[in-house]
């Protein structure tokens, strides 16, 4: 079953980490200086906030697969929706090492399709893919590539 992802750029990390272990009535289950995500059950989502990177608000969203087999299902519907798709392969960003498609919708809000292998330190984001995006220096960890 996947799971929904949202990454929200904030302003104050701490102030938003407290507003939302009150709201969602859970401890981040990773919490870094730039950075907090939740994998939460009920609702089932990866929620994370970040620092920098951008002005407040959405950054993106994203569905996440549990493995391999759902990751080829939601490529293939990320495929039919029409959009052009960026394969940004294997990456490491926001703590984790991914194999990950970006897709815009209509209206420019980035989607994220990706399927998490590790979780690891942050470091600088890397690509393990052959198409070339954005050098890593020019987005974020975590930012949406231009599509």
């Amino acid at each position: 079953m996947t799971r929904l992802h949202v990454n929200l750029a904030v302003e104050d990390l701490a102030a938003s980490v407290a507003f939302y272990t009150e709201l969602f009535a859970a401890e981040p289950t990773l919490l870094k200086a730039d950075y907090a995500r939740w994998m939460l059950e009920d609702p089932r989502v990866n929620f994370a906030v970040r620092t920098g990177g951008g002005p407040p608000g959405v950054a993106h969203l994203g569905l996440q697969a549990e493995d391999r087999t759902e990751l080829e299902a939601v490529y293939e519907r990320v495929a039919r929706a029409g959009r052009p798709v960026l394969d940004e392969g294997e990456t490491t960003c926001c703590y984790s090492r991914s194999t990950k498609r970006w897709v815009r919708d209509p209206d420019g809000v980035a989607w994220e399709a990706f399927l998490t292998h590790t979780t690891e330190s942050r470091g600088e984001h890397h690509r393990h893919a052959e198409q070339p995006i954005a050098t890593p220096s020019a987005r974020p960890c975590c930012g949406s590539p231009s599509l």
